[in-house]
């Protein structure tokens, strides 16, 4: 076999590699570089998928490695930085635990994308890459040291994501997320033409001014508007 077909399994490795350093920086506490890390892991999930696509290196060994990095950088990397959040803001032993149903849920959804021939261009529940950014940006978002827009004020959004109660109604929520039935849309392009990409194209535009104003913020807001969108187009399609 060509080195280029060994192209995409490299890449999804990288994946593997920056959730697992992901990890690490969540047992150390800092979450903004775990969060840096998944959103690292997630550029080289796409890249990978992609690489594959221009090169026609498809294989089993290959499907079943980009799942395995995928249960790493989108379910154990997040998972550990709940349980690490949790750990910091509950006064409770057994509370943080409630943070591993994320990896659970994610090895869940994983496992039933490969099997399921509904899921070849679009997707049926949350993608463990969306779930994973949508918990690490929204905690990295509280260190101090993040740089953030001068007119962002946080102290509303300090008290959601420091009350226990709240992180574990949202592990729940966006674990029944990652495994139900509802229709997302997928970002990959087959042309460019805005008639057959009108959701992508939508949610592309609102996501880079959604960065421009909220810098890392952006990343929870921009996550909860796919999903928003994706229920309105269910809903819609089965009106």
């Amino acid at each position: 076999m060509s080195i280029v077909k060994h192209i995409p399994n490299t890449i999804t490795c990288l994946n593997l590699f920056s959730g697992c350093v992901a990890s690490i920086m969540a047992v150390e506490g800092q979450f903004f570089l775990a969060a840096l890390f998944v959103l690292l892991a997630a550029v080289f999930d796409f890249l990978d998928g992609m690489a594959a696509r221009l090169l026609h290196a498809y294989s089993n060994i290959g499907k079943e490695l980009d799942s395995l990095a995928d249960v790493v950088s989108f379910g154990m990397a997040p998972g550990m930085v709940l349980f690490f959040w949790l750990n910091e803001i509950a006064d409770d032993e057994f509370l943080p635990y409630v943070a591993f149903l994320i990896p659970v849920f994610s090895a869940l959804r994983l496992a039933k994308f490969n099997v399921d021939e509904r899921q070849t261009t679009s997707f049926i529940g949350l993608p463990t890459p969306a779930n994973a950014i949508f918990f690490v940006s929204l905690i990295a978002a509280m260190d101090p040291s993040v740089p953030m827009p001068g007119w962002v004020n946080l102290s509303f959004l300090s008290t959601i994501v420091g009350n226990k109660w709240v992180v574990v109604g949202l592990i729940l929520l966006f674990s029944y997320l990652l495994v139900c039935e509802l229709p997302m849309f997928s970002l990959k392009f087959k042309n460019l033409s805005w008639r057959d990409n009108q959701p992508r194209f939508v949610l592309i535009a609102f996501a880079v001014l959604l960065l421009i104003a909220f810098q890392l913020l952006a990343f929870p807001f921009i996550i909860l508007l796919f999903i928003l969108m994706s229920l309105f187009l269910s809903f819609k399609k089965s009106a």
